[in-house]
């Protein structure tokens, strides 16, 4: 089975040089890299374009990158993956489990070590497994056959993931894996982790209610 990843960016240049080098060390050309760019105005794109198979540009906005990557994309099976997310060593033997099912994300750790991380640790995974709904920072996966199925991410600048996540568990229930992705604690180090959590939960519940994501991603980066 051949993999995709997808990686949308945006002035990533502090960090993505050595997330590509990472992915070659440990998928030793057993995959395609997609880089997908929102406009970057930093060397995001000059560090990136000898590292990886493909590189598109698009509109700024994750959705609109993701699906533009998963557009050029070739492999049986996509994966999303933020610019400051770490794969686990093992993720293509993981991925071609033949327990999986066509979609599905994995556990999440946060790079810091703070006490307090290990408790948001356990309680994203705990949500996600008793949803059933992935966040871009657990690396979501799907059969490229089931997203374009569902045509891919909805254009929407806020929850895309919460949304597909919605759409592919009404469908199959997801596979999780229990080794975790780590992913960057700098928002939650820089912003304050009370401050994080409680918007986070804010915004989740106002999306539960029915607002729209085009008034929640004012919340967001306020």
């Amino acid at each position: 089975m051949k993999v995709s990843i997808i990686i949308p960016v945006l002035n990533e240049s502090a960090v993505i040089e050595q997330q590509l080098h990472y992915l070659s060390s440990i998928f030793d050309n057993d995959c395609e890299i997609i880089i997908a760019d929102g406009g970057s105005r930093d060397n995001t794109l000059m560090l990136a374009e000898p590292l990886v198979d493909k590189l598109v540009e698009s509109k700024k906005g994750r959705a609109e990158q993701m699906n533009c990557g998963a557009a050029v994309a070739t492999g049986d099976l996509l994966l999303f993956l933020h610019s400051d997310t770490q794969l686990p060593s093992n993720t293509l033997e993981l991925l071609c489990s033949k327990n999986l099912n066509e979609w599905g994300f994995f556990h999440v750790k946060l790079s810091g070590n703070i006490w307090k991380f290990r408790i948001i640790e356990f309680m994203i995974n705990q949500r996600s497994r008793y949803t059933r709904i992935g966040t871009g920072d657990q690396c979501i996966f799907v059969k490229r056959s089931l997203f374009e199925k569902n045509n891919g991410y909805a254009d929407i600048p806020l929850m895309e993931d919460v949304e597909l996540s919605k759409r592919l568990r009404a469908q199959i229930t997801p596979s999780i894996i229990n080794t975790a992705v780590v992913t960057s604690s700098r928002r939650w180090e820089s912003n304050g982790i009370c401050k994080t959590i409680l918007l986070m939960w804010r915004l989740r519940l106002l999306y539960f209610l029915g607002f729209s994501p085009n008034t929640l991603v004012k919340y967001y980066y306020s």
